[in-house]
This record gives structure tokens, sequence and C-alpha cells, in this order.
């Protein structure tokens, strides 16, 4: 088994959700910090979610503001694994407002 740790990025994420990330086939990944940045020019809400093919969506975080200029990096401590063809999902309420920067560890 191979651990390998990368950095996934999304910028100018807005009101429309997207794919940070997918989890490949034949890996299990551990996510190990997410930070979301506002880029834009007022404080805006974000949203972070997983969505499984196999089992309920869910939101990780839901409407969380982060003030213009500033940043939120969560999940100190904690972990989120996720399985092949999971997909951590990153939105706001305000368009190209948030760089979301992704650690994890990927276990092939």
């Amino acid at each position: 088994m191979a651990n390998t740790f990368k950095l996934k990025t999304k910028a100018n994420v807005g009101i429309t959700t997207q794919n940070v990330y997918v989890v490949p086939s034949a890996t299990t990944t551990v996510v190990i910090g997410i930070t979301l940045a506002n880029v834009s020019g007022s404080g805006c809400l974000v949203g972070v979610g997983v969505t499984r093919p196999s089992a309920d969506d869910v939101k990780v975080l839901k409407n969380v503001p982060i003030p213009q200029g500033s940043s939120l990096e969560f999940m100190a401590g904690n972990k989120v694994v996720l399985e092949t063809a999971d997909t951590l999902t990153v939105n706001s309420d305000t368009n190209n407002s948030i760089d979301a920067s992704l650690t994890i560890m990927e276990i092939t």
C-alpha cells in the first residue's frame, strides 16, 4: 500500500457547487485539512459537502460566514475518510468568491 500526500485546489468557487476532488478508483483518501479563502469584495457564506454514489450526500459545512479578505481552516484534529468515487464539493452564496485548498492522503 502506498500513501501519497497531495494538495488539491479550486479557485473562484461561487454559487454553482464545484467538485474540488473525486476519489480515484482503488483508492481510499483521508482528508487532513480544508482551507477556504474569501477572495471577494464582501463577506460570503460557504458550504462543503461529500457526494457519495452509493449513500446519502451530506454537508460538512453549511452557510458558514467568511468575512471579506479572511479564510476559514477547519478539520483541526478531525479527519474525513472518502472512498472510491466519493466527491468533495464546495459552494458559496457569492460568485467567484472562494479559493479552496484541500490537503489529503491517498492510500492505494
